[in-house]
């Protein structure tokens, strides 16, 4: 593994190191670590909303990451005036049924209410819109429910090609408060079977954003966040998070001195997914760093390396 900056950088390998009082505590503690985190309902958007306007100061994208932060305070306003009711699917639940994805984007039949959600949604967001954020929010306004149906199947499909990014963003908001409202309702705990398959999400199957490292009871673990319910899943450091594999990976950064927001590419499968280090930076957040960090997603598209993750603010162009 390599650290590239300006320039690649090999790391110190050390055979036997004696480890201070710290990390023996955090090692004791790796063996027990959860293999499923569930963001919680009252501060995730919050917070969300919260970083990505620290982040927009001086940044060269500040409004998109403002319009990124309306959204997730519609978001919130919606958890909190719009809870969707109990699904009594979830209650009829087998324990085989809840250890196989039961929240899986392919199966699971959704409700019509996530259509309510984003009708909701979009009158909040309607008054601050520019022209160009109207022309879309009025399409949809006008759209049919078979139309919004399809482009909820085509966007959770990653159909990219056949859907106009600027109406998947809306459409991803209320679908995944939809999603993340469902996961509160299934049981919260979690066992792990095998390291393999955990390049989705293992409650919903949908693609990661990025990985954070974490500070605290699970420092130095690194965990992916779902780019729909919000949810976090453990895998292990120096694997690629997309193929498995772990011998020809490489970490890449545009800030040399603090490296908050590092690249991990695969050489195997050419594909690269961002990691976020709380050590750096208490205050990040994965979507919102991801987002704000889109610069070294375009280094990495030149140096032909495809992002593996999706962020619910960028998604491919038509």
């Amino acid at each position: 593994m390599n650290f590239h900056f300006l320039l690649t950088i090999s790391p110190k390998i050390m055979s036997i190191r004696i480890l201070p009082e710290n990390e023996i505590k955090q090692a004791a503690a790796s063996y027990t670590a959860p293999p499923l985190l569930f963001s919680n309902p009252k501060n995730l958007y919050q917070r969300r909303a919260a970083r990505l306007r620290e982040l927009a100061q001086d940044h060269p994208l500040a409004d998109y990451l403002l319009f990124a932060a309306a959204i997730a305070d519609a978001q919130l306003a919606l958890l909190e005036s719009m809870p969707i009711p109990q699904d009594p699917r979830l209650q009829a639940l087998s324990g085989e049924q809840l250890a196989n994805k039961p929240l899986d984007v392919k199966n699971w039949q959704r409700d019509p209410i996530w259509r309510k959600l984003l009708t909701a949604l979009l009158e909040k967001l309607k008054p601050s819109a520019n022209d160009q954020i109207l022309t879309t929010i009025e399409w949809l306004e006008k759209a049919a429910d078979s139309e919004l149906e399809d482009l909820a199947d085509k966007v959770l499909a990653q159909e990219f090609a056949t859907i106009s990014s600027d109406k998947a963003v809306f459409v991803w908001a209320a679908l995944s408060l939809y999603w993340f409202q469902l996961v509160q309702q299934i049981p919260h705990n979690a066992k792990q079977e095998s390291t393999e398959d955990l390049h989705l999400c293992p409650v919903c199957s949908a693609s990661p954003t990025a990985s954070m490292i974490h500070l605290g009871t699970n420092q130095g673990l690194r965990y992916m966040h779902c780019s729909l319910c919000e949810s976090e899943w453990n895998m292990v450091r120096t694997q690629c998070t997309n193929c498995g594999e772990s011998s020809d990976l490489d970490y890449w950064s545009l800030d040399e001195h603090l490296a908050a927001v590092r690249s991990e590419s695969c050489g195997s499968c050419h594909s690269y997914l961002k990691a976020l280090y709380q050590e750096k930076d208490p205050k990040m957040e994965v979507i919102a760093d991801d987002l704000a960090s889109i610069f070294l997603d375009m280094e990495m598209e030149k140096k032909g390396f495809m992002k593996s993750g999706l962020n619910p603010f960028v998604f491919p162009a038509e």
